[in-house]
This record gives C-alpha cells, structure tokens and sequence, in this order.
C-alpha cells in the first residue's frame, strides 16, 4: 500500500520564457521543481515566493508519495491520477528521483484525499 503525506504548502506554477534564466525567487523556497524545454521554462514552488506579473497558475496543494521508490515499480502515477481523472480532478505530477508527487488544485483537495484514501495510506 503506497503512503502519501499532504503537503502543508500552497504552491503555484509558473510559465517563464524558454530563454529566461532562473529567477533568484525560485531559490527562496522550500520546494521547487524546474523543467525546461525548447518552449518554455517552467517552475513549480511556493505560492508565496512568485511576484506579481508573473505567469502563474495558483492554489495548488501536493500529495508526496512517501519513497524512496525502485525504479522498476510501474503504475504507481497511472494508479494515483485515473481515480482522480474519473472524479473530474486535474492533477499536475512532478517525479524525482526517489518519489513522485501529485499537485491537484486547493479546492480538490479534500475529494482527492477521500478519493485516494481508499487504496492508499493518507497522512
């Protein structure tokens, strides 16, 4: 049985040009996750550290998939988002390399963990 702990934080996620350098408020947070592709830079991390004007996406709450995870398990993301995609909630997922994490929107959240409580330990 797979263990998720609610993350207590609100995180928000930005949108920055592709050839954009990192901002030095995206270090100023606890949590943060960059992805950059040929199109874009994007970043996720807390609420409160991305200033006004920004290209955000706010509100968001995470539920960490407690690991260290073996990279041979399969389906664990497959296994979280489709109960989740069923209920109509958007997710946006982010992996590391021991675990995975699972960001739905404030207000889904207490349907999410309902939702996933059922097959997994919620804490």
């Amino acid at each position: 049985m797979l263990t998720l702990s609610v993350m207590t934080v609100t995180l928000a996620i930005v949108r920055l040009p592709a050839l954009s350098t990192i901002p030095s408020w995206v270090f100023e947070s606890d949590f943060f996750s960059i992805t950059k592709t040929q199109d874009e830079l994007s970043v996720v991390c807390l609420e409160k550290e991305v200033p006004s004007g920004a290209r955000v996406e706010r509100g968001w709450k995470g539920l960490k998939v407690e690991g260290p995870l073996d990279f041979e398990l399969t389906g664990i993301l497959s296994s979280l988002a489709q109960p989740l995609a069923e209920a109509k909630i958007s997710i946006f997922a982010i992996s590391t390399f021991d675990t995975d994490y699972i960001l739905v929107k404030e207000e889904n959240l207490p349907n999410a963990i309902d939702i996933l409580s059922r097959f997994c330990k919620v804490e």
